[in-house]
């Protein structure tokens, strides 16, 4: 326990955001330190630095397990990079989200990686908060492979096996400009975007609550127009759009992409024209897969009682993986408040998190 405080507070110390390069460096730096007697195999794409550590020589075509966990956080007041514990639990900028996971990871690795009979891989990137193109999917690219990959995120428990995938479309309508005081001379596009809307609300109603379903969240509507005397004759609509894999009605992700597109531009229909600007897959692993099945049992064997699965609505770098046909979910310890101000994780549930991690290495 005092080695994986350690390790989390100094982590957390370093304000390692997307926009300090220098920071980036430093965290992955100290985060490598632990592991010198290891194969360390570094990688950066766009200034963003990531690490593959594994025990052999020269990389395993596959490895039977990634560990996976990323030292970058989202911007945070400079109070909030001074960690300090209070009442059982460990607060500053990536408690949960995610360096204390990082630093058990780290130290299961460590404690694990000469044992096993198997190939294993610690990876560490600095890039998940924006994304993790730069990190995981750069080392996928160049070939990185795994049976099974658990990313270290916050689930309190929890085992993550699904989550939804990400759509950012805009969607542009035309009208016809006119002045305003004569408006049936104009065609409005800002009306026009309106009936769009409309369209969606009904087809995609926002739940009332928490809820496994596909959302449209409604982010922009923007018009040229800068003056009230005018009828607009363009507008934009912008909708972050987060899907369930179960949209993809059992299809592979290009083909599941080309039916979500369709379905999108069928809603808009001869009202506007669709742009896709991002679309990201979704995460999804069968919760009767061998290796959460194991996951599970090790979770019991630790905590005395079953893990639930759940699903989660923002995505994690397991999707990359997904997109290759390597599987994985997202599982770590209990904490709060992940990018708020009072960010925090249970100091005892690390511990917890350890035995579990190295009961889960062991059963396989």
């Amino acid at each position: 326990m005092n080695k994986i405080l350690s390790l989390t507070q100094s982590l957390i110390s370093i304000p390692s955001t997307k926009d300090n390069k220098k920071a980036l460096n430093e965290v992955l730096d100290l985060a490598l330190k632990e592991l010198k007697d290891f194969t360390i195999e570094r990688f950066e794409k766009d200034g963003y630095p990531s690490a593959l550590v594994y025990r052999e020589k020269s990389r395993p075509k596959r490895f039977k397990v990634i560990l996976n966990a990323h030292l970058d956080v989202v911007v945070g007041k400079d109070g909030q990079f001074k960690p300090y514990e209070k009442e059982g639990k460990l607060f500053g900028r990536g408690a949960i989200d995610m360096k204390a996971a990082a630093s058990v990871l780290i130290l299961v690795f460590k404690e694990m990686a000469k044992k096993v009979s198997y190939p294993i891989a610690l990876q560490l990137v600095t890039d998940e908060e924006i994304g993790g193109f730069c990190g995981t999917k750069y080392q996928i690219e160049k070939g990185v492979r795994a049976d099974f990959v658990l990313a270290g995120e916050p689930t309190d428990f929890g085992i993550n096996n699904k989550a939804k995938g990400i759509i950012w479309a805009k969607v542009k309508t035309k009208g016809k400009a006119a002045h305003g005081a004569y408006p049936w001379l104009g065609k409005n596009a800002l009306w026009i975007a309106k009936k769009i809307l409309d369209k969606v609300e009904k087809q995609y109603p926002l739940p009332k609550k928490e809820a496994w379903e596909t959302t449209f969240n409604l982010a922009k509507i923007e018009t040229a127009n800068q003056t009230f005397n005018k009828v607009p004759d363009e507008a934009v609509i912008s909708f972050d759009i987060r899907y369930i894999p179960e949209e993809f009605k059992g299809k592979d992700f290009e083909q599941g992409k080309k039916i979500l597109i369709k379905k999108i531009k069928e809603l808009v229909g001869n009202l506007g024209e669709v742009e896709i600007l991002l679309f990201e897959p979704p995460q999804f692993t069968d919760e009767k897969n061998p290796y959460v099945l194991k996951l599970k049992e090790a979770t019991k064997k630790v905590l005395n009682k079953n893990p639930k699965i759940i699903v989660k609505h923002g995505g994690s770098d397991i999707r990359h993986f997904n997109q290759v046909s390597c599987q994985g979910v997202t599982f770590g310890p209990i904490g709060g408040d992940l990018h708020g101000d009072c960010e925090w994780v249970d100091i005892k549930s690390l511990k917890k998190y350890f035995e579990i991690v190295l009961e889960f290495l062991k059963g396989i």
